[in-house]
């Protein structure tokens, strides 16, 4: 086997720009699904065939020298010129463009079907790879390159070499039980019922426990799911009350006749659902997606959600393009 020390190698970028980003070794070969040793070895063959030190790799967590955060740059561009390099093959080849796209579990019921439909009706050419899963889930996807474009809520995280697309921003609601909310002071009328917590395991929940806390408010809670079906299935049922979006709330909408929606009885706490892919590598095809979804979040979304709860009307907003 010839070796590949003193040669610069894609996967040898790949390495780097992994473990740059994880600031760990460790971190870095669980995401590339490779092992720590394979890891170091590779960025010690990076490194001499660069013949600079790119990492300090004996500091925790790990960071970048000088030249490493000069050859990130180029890195990052090696590695979306690979992408876009497979992606013109694909299609001189097979006629194919092969588009992988994550979408926010919130939309897979009426959204994202119909945006499939209608890019597979005006892109012929093109296959589509679709994963559905939580937002934090779908960021590390487009991270590591498993995904070529995600719509998913906004967590916080560095943008830096993506073009960003803002779709809508919603609120988030309480819901409780039929005839809870009576008085006009929900914190009233919700005392003594216990709160079902969505899960902190994803960012959401962990955005709605940050909030209550900031708040002074430590509800108890016996139960912290990760299914907007379930919570609001209990939430119809009158085990407790929950806190969620209206997004949410339309997947589980066969529960809407059986409990009370009102405004979020504390500071407001909105979220924004963006559109996200790697800058250069698709082109046109990020911008002309956004569209197409804006149109269809006014229609599934911002029409029935402001139709049932008309309070909703300049909070919850699907953006306008600039």
């Amino acid at each position: 086997m010839v070796a590949s020390a003193g040669r610069i190698t894609l996967w040898g970028v790949e390495v780097f720009v992994a473990t740059a980003d994880e600031a760990s070794i460790s971190a870095a070969a669980r995401r590339l699904g490779s092992s720590a040793a394979t890891v170091s070895q590779q960025l010690s063959n990076l490194e001499t065939a660069i013949g600079a030190t790119l990492l300090n790799r004996n500091e925790r967590p790990i960071t970048l020298t000088q030249a490493g955060e000069m050859f990130l740059r180029r890195a990052h561009t090696i590695l979306n010129e690979a992408d876009q390099a497979k992606q013109e093959l694909a299609t001189a080849e097979y006629g194919l463009m092969r588009l992988r796209v994550g979408m926010i579990e919130d939309f897979e019921t009426d959204v994202t079907p119909r945006l499939l439909a209608d890019m597979a009706q005006s892109w012929s050419n093109c296959q589509f790879l679709l994963e559905t899963g939580p937002s934090h889930r779908l960021h590390d996807m487009l991270e590591q390159r498993a995904l070529d474009v995600i719509v998913a809520a906004d967590v916080g995280l560095p943008s830096e070499g993506m073009e960003q697309h803002l779709l809508m921003e919603e609120p988030f609601v309480i819901a409780a039980p039929k005839g809870t909310l009576h008085s006009g002071d929900a914190l009233a009328d919700l005392k003594g019922l216990p709160m079902i917590r969505y899960t902190t395991r994803h960012h959401m929940g962990q955005v709605i426990a940050t909030h209550l806390a900031r708040h002074n408010i430590n509800e108890t809670h016996r139960f912290e799911l990760d299914s907007y079906h379930a919570t609001m299935a209990m939430v119809a049922s009158g085990a407790g009350w929950t806190i969620l979006t209206p997004l949410a709330l339309l997947r589980a909408r066969r529960f809407s006749d059986q409990i009370d929606v009102g405004p979020l009885p504390l500071a407001p706490l909105s979220r924004q659902i963006t559109l996200l892919a790697r800058r250069g590598q698709l082109n046109e095809k990020p911008a002309e997606i956004a569209g197409r979804l804006r149109t269809l979040l006014s229609e599934l979304v911002e029409g029935p959600a402001i139709a049932a709860h008309p309070w909703l009307k300049g909070q919850l907003t699907v953006s306008q393009v600039p």
